[in-house]
């Protein structure tokens, strides 16, 4: 039978250890969308950030002797040296 007068307190499991248990379930639950996702946005963005390395650059034959340095061969092959006033001023006729 029940008694009278007598209360008890008890705690939940789940209260008594809120995070047993989440680092080992986070690390993988990572692991695993990431593997399941990984094929549908790596592809794209490989695809695009190789189009766009396309887009920006253009490779111009440089003489060697006119060369002075990597930053002038940089901007020789920017498409945004080309697009400049100067990269006009200098392959203006070249491009079509």
């Amino acid at each position: 039978m029940k008694q009278k007068g007598i209360i008890t307190y008890s705690i939940s499991p789940n209260k008594q250890n809120v995070l047993a248990g989440t680092a080992h379930a986070a690390v993988f639950n990572v692991w695993r969308r990431f593997s399941k996702q990984v094929l549908y946005w790596a592809p794209p963005l490989v695809v695009f950030y190789y189009a766009m390395e396309w887009t920006t650059h253009r490779y111009v034959p440089v003489p060697v002797h006119s060369v002075t340095g990597p930053r002038s061969l940089m901007n020789l092959c920017s498409n945004h040296y080309l697009n400049s006033k100067a990269g006009r001023a200098e392959f203006g006729g070249e491009e079509e």
